[in-house]
């Protein structure tokens, strides 16, 4: 018998009902309205209800976007047996095509980087276009996939970007003992339908937002601070990509010449990340700004 889980998120206004099993397979969908949700008949049947505005369906959950109407408090246990009484009696969650329901296969195999503690995974399609550092499994509200990396013993950071994992282990174990153990893990873990990002975890974390606050402040920047970033992200980031990492601009002080940047994923706590911000970006910085003096330290180094 089926008993959904009712789980908060970092929106007040969106709400979780988690199942036991997987409820889609390699697909997430978003409706907002009846009519979009005709391959839905649950979503169509909680359209009815006056308050539901989107409708998210994904792996193993049914999120639900509230209008202001109403507060979760006073309908959520209501939705949740409406939904549980739905499945139950038989009904129809998500109508998916015959060619859709089949297993898609994916591939993983393993990168060496710079950094010996990390490897690179990199997987056959895309899994993000904001790349998203975790740092420990209390930090992977919006990753199941990270968090479950994080209950390998061996597993200290992982970081997602683009089409691949870098994972970053301890001293306990060689990467000859664990890599196949991951690739395997990751593998499996994306063909069955786990989720690697949540995206509605990441709406909640306003994403977009802080993108346009991104782009709102690189406008009130200073000239050099704007072309300092501009050069990481054309000439530094697709590099360091390669590599498994990330580097994020954190600031630029006029005074003392000092750009300080963020390390990310494979770049951090890499034992080649000194020579690399010193004989490389910081020479490039100085070269292409034309200006001797500027030097550059990394905030997490």
């Amino acid at each position: 018998m089926t008993k959904v889980t009712i789980k908060e998120t970092q929106n007040s206004t969106i709400l979780k009902f988690e199942f036991e099993d997987f409820i889609t397979q390699n697909e997430s969908f978003e409706f907002k309205n009846i009519d979009e949700a005709k391959s839905s008949p649950l979503a169509q049947k909680l359209f009815y209800l006056p308050f539901v505005k989107t409708i998210y369906i994904s792996g193993n959950f049914i999120a639900i976007e509230k209008y202001n109407i109403v507060e979760w408090e006073d309908v959520k246990d209501a939705v949740a047996e409406q939904i549980n009484t739905f499945v139950n009696d038989g009904g129809i969650i998500i109508t998916i095509e015959e060619n859709k329901t089949k297993k898609q296969p994916i591939t993983v195999y393993g990168e060496t980087t710079p950094n010996p503690a990390a490897l690179k995974f990199v997987v056959s399609r895309m899994l993000t276009k904001e790349a998203i550092e975790f740092k420990s499994i209390d930090d992977t509200a919006a990753s199941p996939l990270a968090k479950e990396l994080f209950k390998f013993s061996y597993v200290k950071e992982v970081f997602i970007d683009e089409n691949y994992i870098s994972v970053t282990k301890y001293e306990i174990n060689n990467w000859e003992e664990i890599t196949l153990e991951i690739r395997s893990f990751i593998k499996q873990f994306i063909e069955n339908g786990g989720i690697v990002l949540d995206e509605t975890m990441l709406a909640a974390a306003a994403v977009d937002k802080k993108e346009n606050n991104k782009t709102q402040e690189f406008d009130n920047l200073d000239v050099t601070s704007q072309q300092i970033i501009n050069i990481l992200e054309e000439y530094v980031k697709p590099a360091v990509a390669a590599d498994g990492g990330n580097i994020v601009f954190d600031s630029y002080n006029e005074k003392d010449k000092i750009v300080k940047v963020i390390l990310q994923g494979a770049c951090s706590g890499c034992p080649s990340s000194t020579f690399t911000l010193k004989s490389g970006i910081e020479n490039m910085l100085k070269s292409m700004l034309n200006d001797e003096k500027i030097q550059v330290e990394a905030v997490n180094a």
